[in-house]
């Protein structure tokens, strides 16, 4: 069978009903658990075993699904830069949205912070995206924690928190990224599960994979081959139309056009560095059942944003399509139904009060997400009927139901999709005639959307850009944390001696 076809099977799945429902009417048992939070950095949600990709090796993620809830339809709303994962970690960490954080989270109420207001012992290690004086803020300690977006996973630059200490130590080079933020993670619960410890813990673990470089650690390497390794269903060489920089950084990862073969070895490193994980978490995973702990933790499994490697010609994360938006979301323990999943229309910044309520918190003012509990429990199908992304200022979409509509300002240009019949969004309806209604409908959602959520952008401007641009003009540029073997394996076509790299 075409490998392209058993992609685009899997991803149907995926996207309209990913996993076997729960008919048990288990209900989630409040109370002050221990948290685990695990965050991952441009996982796509398909890029899971248990998201029914038959490819990937995660056993260690797909069994946190089956112990518990996983959610099909959960988004980030979008960023308004190109570095999505910061606004993304912002709205995720305050509750709020886009317009109401960005990516500034110096002096805002954080879950950690908040969580340690109501007795938990908080703990951090991996990527912070927002800044050092928000980390210290948020968190009473921390270790091997990286600062910044993006970093040579062989190269990271740890920093500490100690308890009691209000500053970050300077930065120290250490190796694999993955491998430093478990081994401090573990450190942690070690040190916890000793004994003597009255609160509960929050401890939040946030990777650099599976981001670029796409350089797993060695044993990684050819895990996955490169010619076994299937395409998406909705590759393509090119994207149709220019909506945007079509240099930004992370297009630059590949060659235009995009080849088969290159992307087939670019998922070959994604998944790779996912696999990564997933054993690591295990590591985990077992650690806490040796100290006594899985019982009482709840523990959450998320990624920042999608990434679209291949799909529609791109290769990043800044566009409004599925493969970008939408995001992996788990959650296990307390008592929550087991091999169960729900298609709510959810975002990041629900996760918060979600927590909360479970943990017998208040919900803090000012929080814009919504408590998932009455879904959890199966008490409500549905906390919003309809959902809203956005890019910078020159994408918008809404999604309703099986509709998808993404609407492009300064370009006068529009798509519609069924994400039922069209999961992989290829067939855009807004070019026939017959869909002028369904449009109308979108297109009045999407400006109702843009009002509520405080939106900045124009989205009906005097002028209008061309769609059309010269692929021919693009430039291939390395920045400074690809390693020789990305260099080597991506960027054959360039002359690096003539190149300067750019830093991110």
């Amino acid at each position: 069978m075409n490998k392209i076809f058993l992609f685009l099977l899997f991803a149907s799945l995926l996207t309209v009903s990913c996993v076997r429902k729960s008919t048990t009417d288990t209900k989630v048992k409040k109370g002050k658990y221990n948290v685990l939070f695990l965050f991952a950095d441009d996982q796509r949600a398909d890029a899971l075993g248990c998201a029914g990709n038959p490819y990937i090796k995660t056993p260690n993620i797909d069994k946190l699904a089956s112990t518990g809830m996983q959610f099909a339809n959960t988004y980030v709303m979008g960023g308004h830069h190109g570095a999505i994962c910061a606004p993304s970690r912002a709205m995720l960490m305050t509750g709020k949205s886009l317009f109401h954080v960005y990516d500034k989270m110096d002096g805002k109420l954080t879950m950690p912070k908040y969580f340690a207001q109501h007795g938990y012992d908080t703990f951090g290690t991996g990527k912070w995206h927002n800044g050092a004086n928000s980390f210290e803020e948020t968190f009473q300690r921390g270790e091997n924690v990286f600062i910044g977006g993006m970093c040579d996973h062989f190269n990271v630059p740890c920093r500490s928190l100690k308890k009691g200490v209000e500053k970050l130590t300077k930065p120290v080079k250490k190796g694999f990224s993955t491998d430093l933020f478990i081994d401090a993670a573990k450190d942690f619960i070690s040190e916890y599960g000793e004994g003597g410890n009255e609160n509960p813990f929050f401890c939040y673990v946030a990777f650099t994979a599976p981001h670029d470089p796409r350089s797993p650690r060695e044993d990684y390497i050819g895990m996955y081959k490169d010619d076994e390794t299937p395409l998406p269903g909705n590759f393509k060489g090119l994207h149709p139309f220019e909506f945007d920089n079509m240099n930004i950084r992370d297009e630059t990862l590949a060659p235009w056009p995009r080849t088969p073969e290159i992307i087939q070895a670019s998922i070959a490193d994604y998944y790779g560095l996912v696999s990564h994980v997933d054993d690591r978490i295990g590591d985990l995973i077992d650690l806490l059942k040796q100290k006594g702990l899985y019982d009482n933790t709840i523990i959450v499994y998320a990624a920042d944003n999608g990434l679209a490697i291949g799909s529609h010609g791109l290769l990043g994360k800044q566009n409004m399509y599925e493969h970008s938006t939408r995001v992996p979301f788990i959650i296990s323990g307390a008592n929550i139904p087991e091999m169960s999943s729900k298609d709510a229309l959810t975002y990041l910044y629900d996760i918060f009060p979600t927590l909360c309520e479970i943990n017998e918190l208040p919900i803090p003012e000012g929080v814009d997400g919504e408590s998932l509990l009455n879904v959890i429990n199966g008490e409500s199908n549905a906390v919003r009927n309809s959902i809203y992304t956005v890019y910078r200022n020159t994408v918008r979409a809404v999604r309703k139901d099986d509709w998808k509509y993404i609407k492009y300002p300064q370009r006068n240009h529009i798509q519609l999709f069924n994400l039922k019949s069209d999961p992989l969004e290829i067939n855009n309806l807004a070019e026939l005639a017959e869909y002028k209604e369904k449009i109308s409908e979108m297109d009045l959602l999407l400006n109702e959307w843009y009002e509520a959520v405080d939106d900045t952008a124009t989205i009906n401007p005097d002028k209008f850009l061309p769609l059309e641009y010269d692929h021919t003009k693009l430039k291939q540029t390395p920045d400074v944390h690809q390693p020789q073997y990305v260099l080597d394996r991506y960027f054959k076509g360039v002359d690096l001696s003539k190149v300067k790299k750019s830093k991110h």
